[in-house]
């Protein structure tokens, strides 16, 4: 084991001379508490440190050890339904109000394992070591290290173990041993291996119709979530964690404050999957580094979150991370990277900024396991730009990495519109590859009613400048038809509730009525203009409060009530067209 001495300490970073080799990104224990750093530079008979605690106390010639490996996190069956800081170290279940100095994490748990391994097979790493039974009744699965390649020579049968307890050996092509447990570590800077990556070829299901049905993110794909004080990312990263169709829940606090976090850490418990009716708890691991924390733990914390999520993926399960926020993770880097005395580049932040920000996002994807099970890890991270200045460096590098980029408005957060996503700003690259996929669940004008609600709603942006300044009475019969169409499909279509136990979650085939009921009172709206009814007759037929109320009204288990819904649109629309038709045969006899 390799020591070295505190030299000098700045904050988190620290110098210290070496007397024994060390590595870039190894581990270290700092004093006579253990904090746990990481090796960031060497320099000849120096090495510089980040440490991930408070480093109040330590004084110059306080000794530093080496554990000969990079910073690792341990993972196992014991991760799902818990709460960890960002070095992922258990924050429920302690004594004390505080992480304790030099904590190095919980006591393993017992579970009931049914191994799935049997003496003579030849295993390589990633495979499935066996199955274990949490206590919700939860199953999960226990692999091999990827690392790990060999002849199984003694499995341990059924029964109760602890985490760390042996219940395999495994004999390597060299004739050395090594146990496997249920747990291993892995190191969190380093992408867990895969066989292949895998197109994505269908979307993640959040059940927030603005984002599924206009600017879908891919299973296995990248999203930001940009907006300024107040538009409500956090709001919505929890709408999604609630509503997503992801088998596991990452949900990363990083920098937030200690009151948003608190928050979280008491709905979460108590909250219920929409989709199942289990408690949510059941499949979310969640991460909380709030701004209060040591600022280099922060960094680390966004890494931890991955691996997590990449861990559970390797168990052939599809899986959300939500980081709230980047922008906080980055100031972090900032700080630590003026403690180590580096040249700032644009905003104050280090020049790598974009390289991080490329690592953190390439690891999402759709891949094949090692096991040859399908998986993925689908990370959306929230971005706070200061001003909600989209071009500061945070975001428009996060823009060159991310498929999906919702934008949110403070203008219509203020206007209490919920999400409050600006359709015109954001926009989903992998959108026209998910057609396919909506016409299996029946809805084949998904992509031409998704082209016309975008078009609507950039024609009423332009129509609206024009009509504040003559009004809207004077616009031409058309434009005023499209308003009326844009703000249907902005009421009726794009607001949806949070808090509403109708509408917090809407499924595929309730947002494909809802699209085509819109898109039938369009079409027959131009129709009846065409005959000669005025924008004033469409607006006070009787079914257009009905529209309005619709996300409210029907349920995701009442889609016969959209049919009911469109005939009495239809039979209204009728009796327009057939009284125009009749008024102009009456005014001209001839």
């Amino acid at each position: 084991m390799s020591r070295a001495t505190l030299r000098r300490i700045s904050g988190p970073v620290l110098r210290a001379t070496v007397a024994g080799p060390f590595t870039l990104r190894e581990a270290v224990r700092v004093g006579p508490q253990g904090l746990l750093g990481e090796v960031v530079s060497l320099d000849h008979d120096e090495i510089m440190v980040q440490v991930y605690e408070d480093t109040t106390g330590l004084r110059p010639g306080s000794e530093i050890q080496g554990d000969g490996l990079p910073l690792s996190i341990p993972l196992g069956p014991g991760l799902l339904g818990n709460i960890f800081d960002g070095l992922l170290r258990p924050l429920s279940g302690q004594d004390t109000a505080f992480v304790r100095p030099g904590f190095q994490g919980a006591a393993a748990v017992r579970l009931d394992f049914a191994p799935q391994l049997v003496p003579g097979m030849q295993i390589q790493g990633g495979e499935v070591l066996g199955e274990v039974r949490a206590a919700n009744g939860q199953m999960q699965r226990c692999l091999v290290p990827p690392e790990t390649r060999g002849e199984v020579i003694k499995a341990w049968p059924q029964g109760s173990y602890s985490e760390t307890d042996c219940v395999c050996l495994v004999q390597s092509a060299h004739g050395a041993a090594q146990e496997l447990s249920m747990r291993h570590s892995w190191p969190v800077r380093v992408p867990r291996p895969i066989r292949r990556r895998l197109p994505a070829l269908a979307p993640l299901v959040t059940g927030q119709r603005i984002l599924d049905a206009l600017f879908p993110i891919a299973q296995g794909g990248k999203g930001a979530i940009p907006g300024g004080f107040g538009t409500g990312k956090t709001v919505l990263l929890e709408a999604l964690a609630k509503g997503c169709n992801a088998d596991v829940i990452v949900y990363l606090g990083c920098g937030e404050r200690g009151n948003e976090m608190a928050g979280v850490l008491d709905e979460f418990p108590r909250l219920t999957q929409p989709r199942s009716g289990r408690p949510l708890m059941e499949r979310t691991v969640i991460i909380a580094n709030t701004s209060n924390m040591p600022v280099a733990a922060r960094e680390a914390s966004i890494y931890s979150a991955i691996t997590v999520a990449e861990y559970f993926r390797d168990q052939g399960l599809h899986v959300a991370l939500m980081a709230d926020s980047t922008s906080r993770w980055a100031e972090a880097l900032r700080e630590v990277s003026g403690r180590f005395g580096e040249l700032p580049g644009e905003g104050g932040y280090p020049a790598y900024l974009s390289s991080r920000l490329a690592e953190f996002y390439e690891r999402a994807a759709l891949v094949e396991t090692l096991n040859g099970a399908t998986g993925s890890v689908t990370v959306m991270g929230a971005i706070s730009p200061p001003s909600g200045d989209f071009s500061e460096p945070v975001t428009s590098h996060t823009k060159r990495y991310v498929r999906s980029f919702w934008a949110l408005d403070a203008k219509r957060a203020h206007a209490r519109f919920y999400p409050a996503i600006n359709p015109l700003q954001s926009y989903a690259e992998d959108a026209r590859q998910f057609e396919p996929w909506w016409q299996q669940q029946g809805n084949a004008q998904w992509l031409s009613l998704r082209r016309q609600f975008l078009t609507l709603l950039e024609e009423q942006s332009k129509l609206e400048r024009m009509a504040r300044i003559i009004g809207k009475d004077a616009l031409p019969i058309r434009q005023q038809l499209t308003l009326i169409c844009a703000e249907l499909v902005n009421e009726a279509f794009l607001r949806q509730s949070a808090f509403s136990e109708v509408d917090r979650v809407a499924t595929p085939a309730r947002q494909s009525a809802m699209m085509r009921l819109i898109g039938r009172f369009i079409d027959l709206a131009e129709q009846a203009v065409a005959a000669g009814a005025s924008p004033d007759q469409i607006v006070r037929l009787d079914c257009m409060r009905a529209l309005q109320r619709m996300a409210e009204d029907i349920g995701n288990d009442e889609l016969q009530r959209f049919v009911e819904l469109e005939a009495r649109v239809e039979r209204e629309f009728a009796t327009i067209i057939r009284k125009k038709e009749a008024d102009h045969v009456s005014s001209n006899p001839g």
